[in-house]
């Protein structure tokens, strides 16, 4: 009888025994596809620069000096009407958006949009805008005199923050587009705080402070 039960408990355990085994593998494959996620999305925005420098499309765009100068010296072609759509979107723990979904503006005429962006952590965080045009072509003619996605944004945990976009459309655009979108995607950059607020993210607010005493 013992040789009976031996020989149906041996199946159970080779069962469990394979189940352990398959968890831990599955885990295992989870924790590499975590790990690949967070490096992907950290190298995300230098590996666009790198894109940008290769293709010669300038999407992540420095402050041009020039372009309050251009400005000045275009003329509105009151002729035209461009319908220019806004979108956001965000990577990571943000609340992104435009105040406006769209505008009508002649090519040449200043535009003046704010955006909205909200850190819901309650960590400091970094982070870059990238745009993108839609059509593509339209980009090369979308001259920006502020712009937040100019350079990388600090935000305390919790802070909301406006931010302005002012541009003009370059007259010269085709006269077959009559639509742009104009699309941010806001993604964090870890390891890109400053020392001091990466030090106090890391050490937290000091007694006096948690507690409202000085």
């Amino acid at each position: 009888m013992s040789t009976e039960r031996e020989r149906t408990d041996a199946p159970a355990a080779t069962s469990g025994a394979a189940e352990g085994v398959s968890n831990a593998t599955l885990l295992r494959k989870l924790l590499v596809v975590a790990l690949l996620m967070f490096g992907f999305g950290w190298a995300l925005v230098p590996i666009y620069r790198k894109i940008c420098e290769v293709t010669g499309i300038n999407l992540l765009t420095n402050k041009d000096p020039a372009a309050a100068r251009l400005a000045a010296n275009t003329q509105v072609d009151t002729s035209r009407k461009i319908v220019i759509e806004f979108d956001a979107n965000r990577q990571g723990p943000w609340g992104f958006r435009p105040h406006r979904n769209y505008i009508e503006a002649h090519p040449g005429e200043l535009v003046h949009v704010d955006y909205d962006l909200v850190n819901l952590q309650i960590r400091p965080m970094a982070g870059q805008a990238i745009p993108s045009y839609a059509p593509l072509q339209s980009g090369r003619y979308f001259q920006k005199l502020e712009c937040f996605c100019f350079e990388q944004q600090v935000l305390q945990g919790g802070e909301t923050r406006k931010f302005p976009v002012v541009f003009f459309i370059d007259p010269d655009l085709p006269k077959d587009v009559t639509q742009i979108t104009l699309s941010y995607t806001f993604f964090e950059i870890p390891g890109a705080l400053p020392q001091d607020a990466a030090a106090a993210a890391t050490t937290g607010p000091a007694r006096g402070e948690r507690d409202g005493r000085s």
